[in-house]
């Protein structure tokens, strides 16, 4: 038996670096305006700090806890795994520092600078010093660290100064100073500089003398901590506080968990920096010199004072009217007649908004339910829920407490939904509800209907502007039943067994996933045309990346657009050779899940909020509906397809796992603003000049399955047939529960060695992983090693061999 060891597995850690490499290189890219690379910039550093609140705080726990746990892809063992992160993110630490000096020059050609003390006249130092007199000292708190003052609580991603000095009594003392975020503005004018500028905490560090007057300062710095956010609410689990009570506690330890990394920005002597690691208990490894401020927000400011100049700025765009639903109707009316698509943040959120006001007003409507994650700060949607409660509607909100980051915002609003006579249901225990479902149900004289809404980012109209996503509203009879089990199902701290028309996760995804990628499998080994395309944020779930391997062995091409984390390296010969993966990195996060078996007559095409993690797959409630209409199939595709034509914004995993930005051959293709500008068109009821273009990408795609037929259409209140043998049942045990597949397949050729080992290293059986901009935990299982068919040359000739995308 051959065994192929670890070369189409990627470490989970190292992937997500190299994703957030892709984000610095956008703040690196003149062709960016500068002040969205201000942005860039700020946004890889906000990443970065959640990497290692999460990820390495995980990792850092699993290595005191189970040292030589190992992660299931890489074999690593959590402290590799540190070792691995750290050096690589001090590498990037000194290209950050290069991008950040280039933008600054930049911004003096703008009239922007940030001026230190040695370029100021004597009349200028003066001024800033009455200025720290006067606004900024009578603010300070001071500590001097001693027998009768212990070493103070440093607060998570807050600036302090710090300073070694010296009395005449004491040989050695430390002297710490919080910079007071929010006291007092960061960017302090030098008044005969226009445009000129200092950061408070720079001048705070200067003027140190004046503070520890009786001391002689040696050495001083700015530092920054970051602390493990790695919580688990079981373990603060009390029976005697309610669910809302609880988390508030989870919130309030996370804020004092032990510090991940400490950042300086002046060269300590090594015993000062070893003492101060003492101090919080961390390793000198977890130290970081940075040459640039410690907190990029105040970027922001700047951005405000450069606003009326375009030229730095994207154009200015707004989310449209959506070309499928007519404002001058009611939506619920046309939702009853047909799919109704929505592409944001091209086309706007507000038929959303408008369906759940119209249900809150709708006589026949008996009541609306609702899965709520990330919600906007000033939620319509919860006003829109309150709205239809107060009218005598019943209203079952579930609404997810564990969204890290998060849980204060939605603590608030489930509050507000409770007061205002909603029934709130605060997740289940084990598992988060990350599904995007809505189910309206009306009452007639003749029938119950169903109106449901499936999305793949959140009920949040804030991100709507800004993150890409998809939602369909759909009167599918059998797809509000699905929705409605599973509300029953959360109504009762239950999840999902079985469903007919949705993909629910956790019992009936992964492995209806793994059914799909099979049948495609087949038809390449029969030698016919045979497809898989998926676009998602991440992908680590071995179970689904051990099928697609097998599927690109039998020859079926597989396109995927992954953003973020891609456990799967593809382009190796003879076993991922007919995997593509790109990612897009752009002005919009990519946030929407498609996933499409096949192309033509026989595709199946679902969006989704479930990436291919096995948090998503296995430990979350998660929902993917399927498409049936014809005109919206080929939507979907033809949007995949210019996505796959990007060479602006996508860069393309190359077979040493390096990512590389697609060279331009034809004319430059930037999917997000193609898709603004067909959105404006359409708005406007104009042609597009790029509409041909989308129909060209379309062909490049799907010529080869021509003979399949084109997209086809299930019948209101049909769905398409499922394979009876392998959906979860009593009668079938081996897919119930979450898709264990390990006899689907007896073939010859093993993947990876078997080892006991975890899919990632572990906490109890949990772990984190990037949502979105938010690093999750996730949980899991051991998914162990698949076995891999052997392929005839031929065939895989024979049914690898569809054209690039071309222009």
């Amino acid at each position: 038996m051959k065994k192929i060891k670890n070369r189409c597995y990627k470490n989970r850690e190292m992937s997500w670096l190299q994703f957030n490499g892709r984000v610095l290189e956008e703040a690196d890219d003149i062709s960016v305006p500068l002040c969205e690379r201000l942005s860039f910039l700020s946004i890889y550093q906000t990443n970065l700090d959640e990497f290692f609140m999460v990820r390495v705080g995980a990792l850092t726990d699993q290595m005191h806890l189970s040292a030589e746990s190992r992660d299931n892809k890489t074999h690593m063992t959590a402290g590799e795994q540190i070792s691995a992160v750290l050096k690589q993110a001090r590498l990037m630490g000194g290209e950050k520092d290069r991008v950040y000096a280039s933008l600054m020059t930049s911004l003096e050609a703008e009239g922007v600078r940030l001026v230190n003390f040695s370029s100021l006249s004597h009349e200028e130092g003066k001024a800033i010093e009455r200025y720290f007199d006067t606004e900024i000292s009578p603010l300070l708190s001071s500590i001097v660290v001693g027998k009768k003052q212990p070493f103070p609580f440093l607060k998570n991603k807050e600036i302090y100064a710090v300073a070694v000095m010296e009395s005449k009594n004491v040989k050695e003392k430390i002297g710490i100073i919080p910079c007071a975020p929010g006291l007092f503005s960061r960017l302090v004018p030098v008044g005969s500089k226009p445009g000129a500028f200092m950061l408070a905490e720079e001048i705070i560090l200067h003027f140190l003398p004046k503070v520890f007057k009786n001391y002689k300062i040696y050495s001083k710095s700015l530092i920054r901590i970051t602390r493990n956010a790695d919580i688990d609410n079981e373990q603060i689990y009390d029976e005697d506080l309610d669910y809302l009570e609880q988390m508030e506690k989870v919130i309030k330890r996370r804020r004092k968990l032990a510090p991940v990394r400490m950042e300086y920005t002046r060269r300590l002597d090594g015993d000062v920096t070893e003492k101060l690691c003492g101090y919080m208990n961390l390793r000198q490894n977890g130290t970081f010199y940075s040459e640039s401020p410690l907190d990029l927000s105040f970027f922001s400011d700047i951005r405000d004072i450069l606003r009326n100049r375009e030229s730095l700025f994207f154009k200015r765009r707004s989310p449209q009217k959506p070309a499928g639903a007519d404002e001058s109707r009611s939506i619920l009316s046309q939702a009853a007649e047909k799919d109704i698509l929505l592409m944001h943040p091209y086309e706007s959120m507000h038929p959303v908004i408008r369906l759940l006001h119209e249900a809150a007003h709708d006589t026949s409507v008996v009541s609306i339910k609702m899965t709520l994650y990330r919600l906007a700060r000033e939620s319509k949607i919860v006003n829109a829920l309150i709205d239809a409660a107060e009218n005598g509607k019943q209203v079952d909100v579930l609404v997810e407490l564990k969204a890290r980051f998060d849980e204060e915002n939605n603590i608030e609003w489930s509050r507000r939904l409770e007061e205002a006579g909603c029934h709130v249901i605060y997740g289940l225990d084990d598992l988060k509800v990350h599904s995007k479902l809505c189910l309206i149900t009306r009452k007639t004289s003749e029938k119950i209907e169903y109106i449901t809404h499936v999305g793949t980012g959140n009920y949040n109209e804030n991100t709507a502007k800004l993150y890409t996503d998809l939602s369909l509203i759909t009167a599918n009879p059998l797809i509000g039943k699905d929705a409605a089990l599973v509300f029953q199902s959360l109504s009762l701290g239950q999840t999902v067994t079985d469903s007919r028309c949705l993909l629910v996760a956790p019992n009936c995804l992964q492995n209806r996933i793994i059914e799909k990628i099979e049948r495609q499998r087949r038809l390449a080994l029969e030698g016919r045309p045979a497809y898989i395309g998926i676009k998602i944020n991440s992908l680590t779930d071995k179970t689904i990346i051990d099928a697609l391997i097998r599927a690109s062995m039998a020859g079926v091409k597989i396109d995927m657009a992954v953003r973020g984390i891609c456990c799967l390296q593809s382009k190796i010969p003879a076993l991922t050779d007919n995997i593509r993966v790109i990612s897009i990195v752009g002005r919009y996060l990519e946030h929407s899940r498609i996933y499409i078996f096949g192309l033509g007559g026989e595709s199946e095409i679902y969006i989704s909020s479930a990436d291919f993690m096995t948090r998503n797959t296995l430990r979350r409630v998660e929902a993917a509906a399927p498409i049936y209409d014809k005109k919206i199939k080929k939507r979907i595709c033809s949007a995949f397809a210019l996505m796959l034509a990007d060479n602006v914004k996508a860069r393309e995993q190359e077979a040493d796992g390096s990512y590389r930005r697609i060279p331009a051959l034809t004319e430059p293709v930037n999917s997000q603003e193609i898709f603004y500008e067909l959105a404006y068109a359409a708005a406007e009821n104009r042609p597009s000049p790029y509409s041909s273009l989308m129909e060209t990408a379309l062909y490049n795609l799907t010529s080869p399955y021509a003979d399949s037929g084109p997209f086809t259409e299930a019948s209101a209140g049909q769905c398409p047939p499922q394979d009876n043998n392998t959906r979860p049942s009593e009668n079938n045990p081996r897919f119930t529960g979450g898709g264990n597949t390990e006899n689907i397949m007896q073939e010859e050729i093993i993947i990876n060695e078997t080892v006991p080992e975890s899919d990632s290293c572990e906490k109890n059986g949990k772990k984190d992983s990037l949502y979105s901009g938010h690093i999750e935990k996730e949980k899991t299982n051991n998914n162990g090693s698949f076995p891999v068919p052997a392929v005839n040359e031929s065939i895989r000739r024979k049914s690898g061999g569809l054209p690039p995308l071309s222009f």
